[in-house]
């Protein structure tokens, strides 16, 4: 863990790395994908550790330690680094970026509460988005002179973030609550059963029944990005990206009949109409693509 001092050199040392071009930035990328040069990855993250520490800084207002924060981001721009494809045509940084969020964001969401505060996207954007909405909307309420009564309020901050008005009831009583021991009592009376005992086995395995959730949502979101494309586009991203051995674009070039670079641009219009797709109905996901 960072300690004050190791935080200062840390932020001191990112300021002073180096800007990357496009041109360097892709000669890095291919050379730690493809020969897992780790000089040029070692590169590649200290350049952009100062945009890791500057996303870190946006959510100092969470409490959440500083130090935790930039490690959080550290993590994140490690991620996008080992995952990032330099063929798909955009700078790094818009790609490291949505890691290093995320990042930050589910280390918060984990410590803000005792409490699991919440895992789906509707629930990181009311936990992110609901109390600067709520005070909009009270400011533009309190300038008009009219007077929103709570419901009315829940209403209007589910229309603007683009959820249910139950997520937002939920997730109102989370940020308004604060936790308590679970073997606190449930009444003053002496043989009171304490709250520990109220809750169900967890032998039926919640989490698991989550995730499998969360993956059959996942597996839906793409089988609906992937009927924006053509069969050979199909077969290009199947090939590509969801197979365990990824086929390379020269293999697959002689297969179709096509050169390298045709079959790069098929692959990158493909993640393009995937995107398009995306982004009417889940648009936090199609950042990703």
């Amino acid at each position: 863990m960072l300690d004050g001092s190791n935080q200062t050199i840390l932020s001191r040392t990112a300021m002073k790395a180096e800007l990357l071009d496009a041109e360097t930035e892709l000669q890095l990328a291919y050379a730690w994908r493809d020969h897992r040069d780790e000089q040029a990855l070692h590169r590649l993250i200290n350049a952009y550790m100062r945009l890791a520490i500057s996303m870190a800084s946006k959510f100092r207002r969470y409490g959440a330690p500083m130090n935790d924060l930039i490690q959080e981001a550290g993590l994140g721009l490690m991620k996008a680094a080992d995952k990032f494809d330099p063929d798909r045509g955009v700078r790094f940084s818009t790609y490291a970026i949505w890691w290093i969020k995320a990042g930050i964001q589910d280390y918060v969401m984990r410590n803000w509460s005792l409490v699991r505060t919440g895992s789906t996207s509707s629930q990181k954007s009311l936990f992110f988005n609901m109390r600067r909405v709520q005070a909009q909307l009270e400011r533009e309420a309190a300038q008009s002179g009219a007077q929103l009564d709570h419901n009315e309020l829940m209403q209007r901050i589910a229309e603007e973030i683009g959820v249910k008005v139950h997520d937002v009831e939920m997730m109102d009583g989370r940020l308004s609550g604060s936790d308590f021991s679970l073997n606190a009592a449930q009444s003053s009376e002496d043989e009171g059963r304490e709250w520990i005992d109220t809750l169900e086995d967890d032998g039926a395995g919640s989490d698991g029944i989550e995730e499998a959730h969360d993956n059959a949502q996942l597996r839906q979101w793409l089988i609906e990005a992937m009927g924006a494309l053509n069969e050979r586009e199909r077969f290009i991203v199947i090939e590509r990206k969801l197979k365990d051995e990824a086929r390379t674009l020269e293999s697959l070039g002689q297969e179709l009949g096509l050169s390298k670079e045709r079959v790069r641009q098929l692959e990158a219009s493909a993640f393009g109409k995937m995107r398009k797709a995306l982004e009417r109905t889940v648009p936090e996901v199609a950042h990703f693509l």
